[in-house]
């Protein structure tokens, strides 16, 4: 029986895979920008073809992952104002399980008390227009997205001066859930906590 791979070992691969892609040691020279050949030949088309080898290899892994019910959960763990949380989350390279969206499902509730102690006083953000835009809401509609998303996840951004708390809210798939690729079946939408007076960086 061969061996089946571990979600670190597959995480590992990819991040292999992806910088012998941006090397270049890696093309998929079939593809063209334009489809043109007379304009193609003059322009450039590394860099779009590095990205199509590594999404190529991308989802090889994905299809590895369903077929050996390879996970792509990953804890993490967070420390805010002294408080920490031991969270799952969905590695950014790999897609989640029914089984990993239903882990997902079990710790929203104990991530979003957590998010609610460490953020009290803080100004929150809804952000918009892929990230580039915020607007400063209250705690009630963070409340109400919150009702009506399936899983959540934290980052946060800080140094000496600053602090930002980010609460994704999410439904559907995570992979497809960034940047609306999966809309409306998977989204989600970000909520920033920053200090009284400061605005999102993250």
């Amino acid at each position: 029986m061969s061996k089946v791979y571990t979600t670190e070992q597959l995480i590992q691969i990819l991040r292999s895979e992806r910088q012998a892609c941006l090397k270049g040691n890696r093309l998929k020279l079939a593809v063209t920008v334009s489809g043109n050949p007379v304009i193609d030949q003059f322009i450039r088309t590394d860099g779009l073809q590095q990205f199509t080898a590594y999404q190529d290899f991308k989802a090889t892994i994905h299809e590895y992952q369903n077929e050996h019910q390879v996970s792509g959960i990953v804890w993490r763990e967070v420390t805010v104002k002294g408080k920490i949380l031991r969270y799952p989350e969905v590695d950014a390279q790999l897609i989640a399980l029914p089984s990993d969206i239903e882990i997902l499902i079990a710790a929203k509730n104990s991530i979003l008390e957590f998010w609610n102690e460490v953020t009290v006083g803080m100004d929150l953000y809804l952000s918009f227009s892929h990230g580039k835009q915020h607007r400063q809401i209250e705690k009630n509609d963070v409340d109400r997205i919150g009702q009506r998303t399936e899983w959540t996840s934290l980052s946060k951004c800080e140094n000496t001066n600053f602090l930002e708390v980010i609460l994704q809210l999410g439904w559907g798939k995570p992979e497809e859930a960034c940047y609306k690729r999966g809309f409306p079946t998977s989204g989600s939408e970000c909520i920033h906590a920053v200090n009284p007076g400061n605005r999102p960086i993250g």
